[in-house]
């Protein structure tokens, strides 16, 4: 759709700043150049969010909730163009982007919108006076996306931020920058007030990320991506205290009993590990099976990843995706040589596919299923975030909880039993975000999402993602005496 992508400040594009290639996942060819914006774009950026800011948050928040509907409507009038260039930047299935990543894009906007405009406020009577509260917006806020689901995580952090009475500027992955394009394309089309939603492009550190994070006139930073990224983030703006909103990584955890309805945990798991070609924070890396299945659980699983589809993203049967770089697709490849260095054994996978035509200059790797690893290994301790888990065996709940535990990160994680008492006892034992049980990737937009230790800070959705853009300020009004 672009040949070559511009900056939107200010409600018109700006094309400025050195170029940078994209390239298509399935292929390794070029599909589009991107302007660079440096530290005077960036200034220019956050200049147009702070111009815009006082008008915004004047409006009603039923006015800016109007606006987030119309911001979902002009979506689906533009839905066959941003799915073409999601799947041009990503390299996903056409399926999935029209099941979820676009859809999923316009119903973020509506249901922020009907949360925020139906949030009572919070009154209090006290002896002779009346406490309540205001919640204004914390000011311009940089939204840092990554390039797994791009679209989808954009509008995500973007109808909270912007119902909220905040204006923005998105900063999106170096990798996909196509959809941001688009929807400030939206924008402007529909009329949204200049200056409310802005769109820089380029790196992360020493570059557009940096600078955008760092901006002194930036007054709140919410991202996903790396752990380490956030690490970084959380320092370069620790001195102003800038509040921060985090979802990190993930090596999640699921737990298989003997119990469960072994035919549903192998697809549920097929879901959880293959989905996006892995790449979602929320994937599972670390499968522990109970003995007496463990076998049948482990062969069922491997035959189903040997049966992945690599078609090409316009094919509706097409189950797995490239991985989106080059430097991507060789990390992943670096944890399959370590982790037949470190002793796996590998049921499936653990290489490259060869197709015979122009896909083999893409970024492909082979779905893997792993065993035979200690819990200390680094393929049992590192996100990967590619098409592989390691499966292991476990004897008794507490110790399938135990190892469950014993990671860094603390995401997400699957349950898959039949005993409802037990589903409820090891899910709330779990130390994750999120917890799954005989299902995978099932969500209320209402519901708090984040993760704990390396996997984040803060909870997204509903009321919290309001609770995070805005902040309360209680009024206390001492009422005066009744006269006779």
């Amino acid at each position: 759709m672009f040949d070559q992508v511009s900056h939107f400040i200010g409600g018109v594009p700006v094309a400025e700043g050195p170029l940078f290639p994209v390239y298509d996942p399935v292929t390794g060819t070029v599909v589009r150049q991107v302007h660079e914006a440096d530290r005077a774009v960036v200034d220019r950026a956050v200049s147009a969010a702070r111009t815009a800011l006082p008008a915004w948050a004047a409006l009603p928040v039923a006015e800016r909730a109007r606006w987030m509907r119309r911001l979902a409507d002009a979506i689906e009038e533009r839905f066959e163009d941003l799915v073409a260039v999601e799947i041009a930047d990503t390299g996903k299935s056409i399926s999935q982007t029209r099941t979820l990543d676009i859809p999923r894009g316009a119903a973020n906007f509506r249901a922020f919108a009907e949360i925020a405009a139906q949030r009572p406020e919070s009154t209090y009577h006290l002896p002779g006076a009346l406490s309540y509260t205001v919640r204004k917006p914390l000011g311009v806020v940089a939204v840092v996306v990554p390039w797994n689901l791009p679209f989808l995580l954009m509008t995500w952090k973007l109808g909270p931020a912007l119902v909220a009475g905040n204006t923005v500027v998105v900063k999106p992955s170096e990798n996909t920058p196509g959809s941001a394009a688009v929807l400030a394309e939206i924008a402007a089309g529909i009329g949204l007030p200049p200056g409310v939603l802005n769109v820089v492009h380029g790196f992360g550190g020493g570059s557009t990320g940096q600078f955008l994070v760092e901006h002194d006139g930036v007054d709140a930073v919410t991202f996903t991506g790396e752990s380490r990224t956030g690490s970084s983030i959380m320092r370069s703006v620790a001195d102003r205290v800038k509040p921060v909103s985090f979802e990190l990584g993930g090596k999640n955890a699921g737990v298989v009993f003997a119990d469960a309805d072994l035919e549903a945990a192998v697809e549920g798991a097929v879901r959880s590990v293959f989905t996006n070609g892995g790449q979602v924070c929320l994937c599972t890396e670390r499968l522990y099976v109970e003995r007496p299945v463990f076998e049948e659980f482990a062969d069922r699983l491997a035959e189903r990843a040997g049966h992945l589809v690599f078609g090409r993203p316009q094919d509706e049967n097409t189950t797995m995706m490239p991985m989106i770089s080059a430097e991507h697709r060789d990390k992943v490849l670096s944890y399959y040589d370590l982790a037949k260095t470190e002793g796996a054994k590998v049921l499936a996978g653990g290489g490259v596919p060869a197709f015979g035509d122009d896909r083999d200059g893409g970024y492909y790797v082979e779905p893997t299923v792993l065993t035979g690893l200690p819990a200390e290994s680094r393929v049992n301790r590192e996100e990967i975030f590619g098409p592989v888990c390691h499966i292991t065996p476990f004897d008794a709940e507490a110790e399938a909880v135990a190892l469950a535990n014993d990671s860094e990160y603390g995401l997400a994680a699957t349950v898959w039993t039949t005993d409802l008492s037990r589903a409820h006892r090891v899910a709330q034992r779990l130390d994750a975000g999120l917890v799954w049980v005989n299902t995978w990737y099932l969500r209320d937009l209402r519901t708090p999402f984040g993760g704990v230790k390396l996997s984040g800070i803060g909870r997204e959705g509903g009321v919290h993602s309001l609770d995070f853009y805005s902040e309360p300020t209680t009024i206390t009004i001492k009422l005066g005496e009744v006269d006779g």
